[in-house]
């Protein structure tokens, strides 16, 4: 059996109204590739500095499934919206 694939996102969103276009066109990737959302947003502390003003965990049943997302057609349509509203870190991990 795989590990899941995890999406870390830590996001400070600049502009809001372009930041709503990407997650209504990441909607399509997300529901092909079988995203679950365990955080997304929501309230949260920052006691050790600044992490942005969005937090985001995406979970996939694997961590191939999770690459296979990030680099679809569908997300990389979308990903040009997070881009040009937000900055962040963001990275792909494997679980344990």
């Amino acid at each position: 059996m795989s590990k899941k694939g995890y999406w870390m996102a830590m996001v400070d969103v600049r502009d809001p109204e372009v930041y709503k276009q990407y997650i209504e066109a990441n909607a399509a990737a997300f529901a092909k590739y079988g995203a679950k959302f365990p955080v997304r947003a929501g309230r949260h502390a920052n006691p050790e500095g600044p992490t942005g003003n969005r937090h985001v965990l995406v979970e996939f049943e694997s961590y191939d499934r999770a690459i296979e997302c990030y680099e679809s057609p569908e997300y990389r349509a979308a990903l040009k919206y997070r881009l040009a509203a937000s900055t962040g870190h963001f990275v792909i991990v494997e679980g344990a």
